[in-house]
């Protein structure tokens, strides 16, 4: 077969109906993503890289081999990946960050918290943990009173590992302010090289983590006084939205803060959670 041919193949290659359907199911039941039909063709694409890496030549060969089970169990978490959306940004929603300094960590300090727990809950390549870092570390040496550690979890499990090197293009840092770009990244000793580094010291502010925000619980220790959970509601229905929420307000500390995305909601959902800012929720106390 030419290399035409063969590209003619693979663009022809694609999944039936009832196998997209059954996928989507799968996907939804393990992960609380929604993949309607629109979103076939994008799936389709993903999913062939998968195909040379486990020796199988179609699609629909590639489901029947994972719902009958003889595919490695490894390969579940690799589909994960491969459906997952990840859009993230340095200071994505800047606004969020600014009633952090301003208003958050006033409020929490002087409510005698001196050691803060802050969980970055989709945090894809670590921009938002970063971000988190760089702001905490900032504020905590110029004010003082506090030190702080950050969970940074993501169901993705490339992801994570690009998180945990902390290496960036370094056109990705543009939106970080001079003087924390000054502090917080390496730049690379070779000037050729567009790469740059998170500075050690930050990145040991971070433990990266997996988690499923489709799990019963979450396992992530004490009370957060700070929960960043942007930009992921969205792909959810409203029933998981609302489950989703509900076991992060158990790992809410009572007056802790809730940041969400910009187009998403708690609306009608009944929650002990009260607007304090712009897609920002204050937990009632207990």
């Amino acid at each position: 077969m030419t290399a035409a041919q063969a590209l003619a193949a693979t663009r022809a290659d694609t999944l039936s109906a009832r196998n997209f359907a059954r996928l989507a199911s799968y996907v939804y039941e393990a992960a609380g993503i929604k993949l309607p039909d629109p979103k076939k063709m994008m799936v389709e694409g993903r999913l062939r890289r998968r195909l040379q890496a486990v020796g199988i030549d179609t699609l629909d060969a590639y489901c029947d081999a994972l719902f009958a089970g003889t595919l490695a169990a490894a390969e579940i978490p690799l589909l994960i990946n491969a459906v997952t959306t990840n859009k993230t940004d340095f200071f994505r929603e800047p606004g969020h960050f600014d009633f952090m300094v301003e208003t958050a960590l006033p409020a929490l300090i002087g409510q005698g918290a001196r050691t803060l727990r802050v969980w970055s809950a989709a945090c894809s390549t670590g921009p938002e943990p970063y971000t988190l870092a760089m702001v905490l570390d900032d504020h905590a040496a110029r004010r003082g009173g506090f030190t702080f550690g950050i969970l940074a979890t993501d169901i993705d499990t490339d992801v994570l590992a690009t998180a945990r090197k902390g290496i960036y293009p370094a056109e990705m840092l543009a939106p970080v302010p001079a003087a924390l770009h000054r502090a917080y990244v390496r730049l690379p000793t070779d000037p050729c090289r567009r790469e740059v580094r998170i500075a050690p010291a930050l990145r040991s502010t971070i433990d990266f983590a997996r988690l499923n925000l489709m799990d019963d619980s979450y396992p992530v220790g004490a009370p957060m006084h700070l929960i960043f959970c942007r930009n992921v509601l969205i792909y959810f229905d409203k029933p998981t939205q609302r489950a989703v929420l509900t076991r992060l307000l158990d790992c809410l500390a009572p007056n802790g803060y809730l940041f969400l995305g910009h187009s998403e909601s708690i609306h009608g959902m009944g929650l002990p959670l009260r607007p304090v800012g712009n897609t920002v929720f204050q937990r009632s106390e207990a």
